[in-house]
């Protein structure tokens, strides 16, 4: 795609579509391949660790879905749509499952509109907002989701985009604090616990020199984001090791470099 789109600012790379980039999907500018290849240089595991990510949100959702019985979905930052999208998943299991899809780029919102058709039984709907503004997510939310009843808090691979020590946890607080007991929270996040000192330094002078638009978080601090929730086994992971597939080798950590966790509000 080389092209621009009414509302898209094309010359600056976008988190959700590197994503897809090292995805293998179609959906990037330059400026996001540029973005991309520059990481992947300098942080070979890059594309290990997407889609060792995108494969736990898939599995996780899965769980929720069969195990844990939740019939609501609300996806923050879901990203431009690739297989296997979360209302997929979810409606395999329950065709009468219903997906808030929420993100900022207003291509992720054209591409979504036009590419994640709900079963009839089922629902979707498509927020363009930011996970800074909580409320409002919660708000728009309501319109197709039941809040009296369980909901699954979707929050994967999108708080590395808040920069700040302590600026994660109240925004997902807001949404944790909306949703009933016996919802779930499913969160991912980008670390550098398992890499070595000249990824740290690396990523530090990218983060400085305005390349990278990353902010990494400790397992500690990715912790606080899960305060007074129950955390369903394995408990917090590299997202490669929350419950992988039987037999299947698993990756290095430090080229996943993503901690992992589903836990349940009480």
């Amino acid at each position: 795609m080389d092209g621009g789109d009414a509302g898209v600012d094309t010359s600056v790379p976008h988190p959700a579509r590197r994503y897809n980039y090292w995805l293998g999907g179609k959906d990037h500018f330059p400026a996001d391949r540029e973005s991309g290849e520059e990481f992947a240089r300098r942080f070979p595991g890059v594309r290990i660790g997407a889609r060792a990510n995108r494969a736990m949100l898939q599995r996780a959702v899965g769980f929720l879905a069969a195990e844990c019985g939740v019939r609501q979905f609300l996806d923050v930052g879901t990203g431009l749509p690739t297989a296997n999208n979360t209302h997929e998943v979810a409606q395999r299991i329950h065709p009468d499952a219903r997906v808030v899809y929420v993100d900022n780029d207003p291509l992720v919102m054209t591409h979504a509109r036009a590419l994640l058709t709900s079963t009839p039984e089922g629902a979707t709907a498509y927020l363009e907002a930011d996970l800074q503004d909580p409320g409002k997510i919660l708000a728009q939310a309501a319109e197709l989701l039941d809040f009296s009843q369980p909901i699954a808090l979707v929050v994967v691979a999108v708080l590395h985009f808040i920069p700040g020590e302590g600026a994660a946890r109240p925004l997902v607080q807001e949404l944790v604090d909306a949703a009933p007991s016996g919802s779930y929270l499913l969160v991912t996040h980008a670390t550098m616990d398992f890499s070595p000192a000249e990824h740290r330094v690396a990523h530090e002078r990218m983060r400085v020199m305005g390349r990278s638009d990353v902010w990494m978080r400790s397992r500690d601090e990715f912790a606080t984001l899960l305060d007074g929730l129950e955390l369903v086994e394995p408990g917090i992971v590299a997202v490669s090791e929350w419950r992988p597939p039987a037999g299947e080798p698993l990756p290095d950590p430090k080229d996943v470099a993503i901690w992992g966790a589903v836990a349940r509000k009480p």
